[in-house]
């Protein structure tokens, strides 16, 4: 599955299937956010956090492109990803794009 954030594809035609969508929410794990505010005290990448954060964009990408396969997709175009903030401890990752198939 091929996946752009630009709106086309060049010198590939396409008929649009539909916006799909993958969602995940994530939590902190109590170890690594106990790590995390001690790191604060001094500065510097909290490194636990980013690593939860690459793990939801996985997991929101993949579950974008499952959908886009069940439609018979074979691109995303204009791929995106948002967050936010769910609950205390707790971020939502979203990806979301064009379903394409190419003609």
């Amino acid at each position: 599955m091929k996946l752009v954030s630009i709106e086309s594809i060049p010198g590939q035609n396409f008929e649009v299937l539909g916006v799909v969508k993958g969602t995940v929410v994530q939590s902190k794990n109590f170890g690594k956010d106990f790590m995390a505010g001690m790191k604060t005290l001094v500065g510097g990448e909290l490194k636990g956090y980013t690593d939860m954060l690459i793990e939801a964009r996985q997991i929101a990408t993949k579950r974008m492109v499952d959908e886009a396969e069940a439609m018979g997709a074979d691109a995303i175009v204009g791929v995106r990803f948002g967050g936010s903030s769910v609950m205390q401890g707790a971020a939502e990752v979203l990806a979301y794009g064009t379903a394409v198939k190419f003609i």
